[in-house]
C-alpha cells in the first residue's frame, strides 16, 4: 500500500526508549541536547514580534511565487549589511517555509529519480529523509579532523559518478562547527565547475562564529551555480515563524535557467503565508538582540566545558569555530549509543551519541551550547565524572 520511499524503520531506538523511561519515572533530566531556542530562557521582544504579525495588508491575497518583494528585499539587505554580499538581487531569492522545503525545491530542480548528491559526513541526519522523499541518493564525503576540520577533496573525486548532480556543504557544519575555509572556496568551485555540479550550501548557523576569522557567505559566490539556504529559525531564533529562503548565484545564464524553473516549483505550492511575509523585515531586525544573548550563552558554556575538562585526561573537546554545538571525544569502552543511555539512566544527563550525526566510529558525544548555563555546567560535570571514574 505504501511507497518504498517511506519504508523507514519507525520503531523507537533504544536511546529514545531509555530517555522516555527516565522521564516517565519523574526524574529531572539535564538536557544537553537542547535545539529549540524558544525553550532555553532567551528574552524575546514579544511586543514587536507579535505586532509585526498583525499587518492589515495580510487580509489581501497577493500570490507571488518567489515571495513578497518587501520580504525578499529585507533578506537581500541582511546579506549586504551583515555579510558584505555585493548587490544581492531580490529577484534571485525564493522564500520557503523552511530550509527543508528549500532543499526539496533544489533537489527536485537538479535531480531525476536515482540521481546523486554528495553530502558531508559527519552532518545533520535530516538529509537522509529529505533525499528519500525526493528519490535522491546520497553519497557521503568525509570531513577530516586534524587540529580542525577539513574537506577531503580526494574523497569527493572518488565518490563522484555519472549520476552526481551536486555537492551539499554546511557552512558551518552541524555538529562539527567547522566553516568552509577560505583556502577551500577555490578548489570547491573548481571541482563543481569541472564536473558540472551545483553547490547547495546550508548557512543557517553562519552568524554564530566563535573566532575573529572572516567567513564569507556563499550567497555572493558567482563562480559556479550555487544555492544558498538559510532562515529565521537560527538567524533570529524564531523556528516557529517558518521563514526560510533559497538564494541562487553563479554564472548568469545558469542562474536565469534555474530561477525560471524554481519559480514554477514555488508557484505550484505557494506555501508562504501573508502575515509572516509582511513581518519578515521586522523579524530579521530581531536578530541583533537575540544573537547577542545566544553568543554570550555559547561562549560561557564553552568556557565552562573547558574549565571542567582541565582537571581530567579522559576526554577532550574538538575544535569548534561556529554554530550551537560542541563535540566531546571520549574513551571507546562501549558504543556511543550505550554510553548515552548509561548517562541518561545513571546521571540523568541527555546528550546525543555521535552516530546520530554519522560519525564513522564510536567515541563522540554531541552537546548543545545553547543549554541554560547552570544546567550545562552541572550536566557536563556529571558526564565527565562518569567518564573519568
Amino acid at each position: 500500500m505504501f511507497s518504498e520511499r517511506t519504508n523507514w524503520r519507525l520503531a523507537q531506538n533504544r536511546f529514545t526508549q531509555a530517555v522516555e523511561e527516565v522521564r516517565a519515572s519523574g526524574a529531572k533530566i539535564l538536557d544537553l541536547s537542547a535545539s529549540n531556542p524558544t525553550r532555553v530562557g532567551l528574552e524575546y521582544n514579544a511586543q514587536e514580534i507579535l505586532q509585526a504579525l498583525s499587518s492589515p495588508r495580510s487580509l489581501d491575497y497577493d500570490p507571488q511565487a518567489k515571495g513578497l518583494l518587501s520580504a525578499r528585499q529585507a533578506v537581500a539587505c541582511y546579506y549586504r549589511d551583515q555579510h558584505g554580499v555585493r548587490d544581492p538581487n531580490p529577484d534571485r531569492i525564493v522564500l520557503t517555509t523552511s530550509t527543508s522545503e528549500g532543499y526539496s525545491y533544489v533537489f527536485r530542480l537538479l535531480c531525476n529519480a536515482g540521481d546523486e548528491l554528495l553530502v558531508p559526513k559527519p552532518s545533520y541526519p535530516l538529509f537522509e529523509f529529505l533525499a528519500d522523499l525526493q528519490d535522491v541518493r546520497l553519497l557521503p564525503y568525509p570531513l577530516i579532523y586534524d587540529h580542525g576540520w577539513q574537506m577531503d577533496f580526494h574523497s569527493l573525486e572518488r565518490a563522484l559518478t555519472n549520476r552526481t548532480r551536486g555537492v551539499v556543504v554546511v557552512h558551518p557544519n552541524n555538529p562539527t562547527g567547522s566553516y568552509v575555509q577560505a583556502s577551500e572556496f577555490g578548489p570547491l568551485n573548481k571541482f563543481c565547475s569541472e564536473h558540472a555540479l551545483a553547490l547547495i550550501v546550508d548557512e543557517v548557523f553562519l552568524d554564530y562564529r566563535l573566532d575573529d576569522s572572516a567567513h564569507a557567505s556563499f550567497a555572493g559566490n558567482n563562480d559556479t551555480l550555487t544555492f544558498t539556504l538559510s532562515g529565521l529559525s537560527k538567524i533570529a531564533a524564531l523556528p516557529q515563524m517558518k521563514v526560510s529562503w533559497v538564494i541562487t548565484s553563479g554564472p548568469e545564464t545558469e542562474v536565469d535557467a534555474a530561477m525560471g524553473r524554481l519559480e514554477v516549483i514555488a508557484d505550484t505550492y505557494l506555501s508562504m503565508n501573508a502575515p509572516v511575509q509582511w513581518a519578515v523585515p521586522s523579524l530579521l531586525d530581531q536578530r541583533g538582540h537575540i544573537q547577542q544573548q545566544l553568543m554570550e550563552r555559547i561562549k560561557a558554556n564553552l568556557a565552562q566545558l573547558d574549565a571542567n575538562l582541565a582537571g581530567q585526561n579522559a576526554c577532550q573537546r574538538l575544535c569548534v569555530h561556529g554554530g550551537w554545538y560542541a563535540i566531546l571525544r571520549v574513551p571507546v569502552t562501549k558504543s556511543d549509543e550505550e554510553l548515552a543511555i548509561e548517562l541518561v539512566q545513571e546521571e540523568q544527563v541527555l546528550l546525543h551519541p555521535g552516530h546520530f550525526y554519522d560519525f564513522p566510529s564510536d567515541g563522540s558525544l554531541v552537546l548543545s551550547l545553547i543549554t541554560p548555563k547552570e544546567e550545562f555546567g552541572e550536566g557536563t560535570r556529571r558526564v565527565l565524572r562518569r567518564l573519568n571514574s
